[in-house]
């Protein structure tokens, strides 16, 4: 359960700021404690572990994301090899992956900055609005690169279509 939840926060903050299959944020989770078995004969419930709980390997600033989020346009536009026709259609794609990058990214901050003090309650409800949030970045990812999609050569619909076979997307 531990590495699905952290498989689940670090696809999200990856598809929220990217939406694309380069890994700009590498995953991982932290040893698990030992546990001493409890002393009646009952074995308890196995607690939920919380996306707090886990460790993932991230930039630590804010301007670390983003820096990670201009490689990724840079090396997105040289492997679609966009033409200067297409650049409209692409600068308004890239400006969505910053957007969602910079509120992913704030709304992340603001999570682990109240961490300490929320409940088990608040703590799955930030959870619901990320994950809320991080379907909103995508849609919108979404509809900016349709908009590109529908100017790219057959050529480069290709490669577009093999960056979004990735293994961040289900397949490879």
């Amino acid at each position: 359960m531990r590495s699905i939840l952290t498989n689940h926060v670090a696809t999200a903050m990856l598809l929220a700021a990217l939406a694309l299959p380069a890994a700009a944020f590498a995953q991982g989770t932290s040893p698990a404690a030992p546990q001493t078995p409890p002393a009646s004969t009952t074995t308890p419930a196995p607690a939920m572990p919380m996306p707090h709980e886990t460790k993932m390997a991230m930039p630590h600033t804010m301007q670390g994301t983003m820096a990670q989020v201009e490689k990724r346009i840079a090396d997105l536009h040289k492997q679609l090899h966009i033409t200067a026709e297409q650049q409209p259609q692409w600068d308004q794609f890239a400006q969505v992956m910053r957007d969602n990058a910079s509120a992913f990214g704030q709304a992340i901050e603001d999570r682990t900055a109240k961490m300490k003090s929320m409940s088990a309650v608040d703590s799955l409800q930030s959870y619901a609005t990320l994950a809320a949030l991080h379907a909103q970045n995508v849609q919108k990812l979404a509809t900016a690169f349709q908009t590109l999609y529908d100017t790219l050569s057959d050529a480069q619909k290709k490669d577009a279509d093999m960056a979004f076979r990735g293994p961040m997307h289900g397949h490879g």
